[in-house]
């Protein structure tokens, strides 16, 4: 089967297109997919560079997110048919197996066997590309922004790294609320696709501080009063960007976080916290619920989600570089 494999952790370019990798068979309780869409996160970049603690049998198939059609069954599954349509969702929630396209091999292949209670059904109208989307970006995003933060219609809310996965989620979940959404990114290309997508604001955070530009717009947070500043700030970068996110949030206001793509071990103002009574929560991962919360979603046509380009299985190194470099508006999909 064709399948893009890692032997050994590396940097860009280090991932093998492959034409003659062996099929996978599907154990007793496994089922074998055909894999229809596949995307990437930035997860994916980080098990191919390699993880502290965690260890990742070689050779190795990445891709946690991706959907296809049933082909073969174990010889104990009796909950699925041939042919029906699934997303994978790759957290194991039942047994010590580990994450599908980690530990286990995932999506950036032609077929894949998993365990049958990784499946979920997809309903009618949602489609394999879209279906992909959704674990990692979008079930952390609206984990994030409505199971944790509760966001209300009411927010201001600065959406910090908007342009990718979980930013243009967190962008599409806010409006879906009837938020008012800042959002940061890094081009006016960018900037002007997060428009399209509903965001009110942009700012280009190469060219702008965004906290002068909240104290211009809303006025400083008060510490006494409950106003100025926004309501809440998403902030999944860390790095450089986590003291100045507190300085956003007026009084009693959220910071919500998911990752730290720029530094998880950032200065820190613990002023901030106390003096404002900042709420900082954080997510971590999500549920089968917000799974299918959000294929509901897209089954009712309230949520598309936001793929900036496909590309065959063979380009798997260019879509890597891609999310590396940022240069990607949403999702990359990759399909065998």
């Amino acid at each position: 089967m064709k399948a893009a494999v890692i032997t050994e952790h590396g940097g860009p370019g280090s991932i093998q297109y492959r034409t003659d990798y062996p099929d996978p068979r599907p154990g007793a309780d496994e089922i074998l997919l055909r894999v229809r869409a596949c995307t990437l996160n930035y997860h994916d970049i980080f098990t191919r560079r390699g993880m502290p603690g965690i260890t990742v049998p070689m050779p190795a198939i990445m891709g946690l997110d991706f959907a296809g059609e049933v082909v073969a069954l174990g010889a104990s599954v009796k909950d699925w048919k041939l042919g029906e349509r699934v997303m994978i969702d790759p957290v194991d929630r039942v047994g010590p197996g580990g994450l599908v396209g980690e530990v286990r091999p995932g999506g950036l292949a032609e077929y894949c066997a998993v365990p049958a209670h990784h499946l979920v059904r997809m309903p009618e109208r949602v489609s394999y590309e879209d279906a992909a989307c959704l674990p990692v970006a979008y079930g952390t995003a609206i984990r994030m922004m409505y199971t944790i933060g509760d966001i209300q219609a009411k927010d201001r809310i600065l959406v910090l790294g908007a342009s990718g996965g979980v930013g243009t989620a967190s962008v599409l979940l806010s409006k879906m609320k009837g938020a008012e959404v800042i959002a940061c990114a890094s081009s006016s290309a960018k900037l002007e696709r997060l428009k399209k997508i509903g965001a009110d604001h942009v700012i280009d955070y190469t060219k702008e501080d965004f906290v002068k530009w909240v104290y211009g717009k809303y006025t400083k947070p008060h510490r006494r009063k409950f106003e100025g500043g926004v309501d809440v700030v998403v902030n999944f970068t860390g790095g450089d960007t986590w003291v100045p996110s507190l300085k956003v949030v007026h009084r009693r206001g959220k910071v919500l976080t998911c990752g730290a793509t720029a530094g998880f071990d950032p200065k820190e103002d613990l002023r901030y916290i106390w003096s404002f009574e900042i709420q900082v929560l954080g997510s971590n991962s999500f549920m089968r619920e917000d799974l299918e919360a959000l294929l509901g979603l897209i089954q009712e046509g309230k949520l598309k989600p936001i793929v900036d380009k496909e590309l065959p299985l063979s380009e798997v190194n260019e879509a890597f570089r891609l999310i590396e470099e940022r240069e990607v508006f949403g999702k990359v999909v990759l399909k065998p």
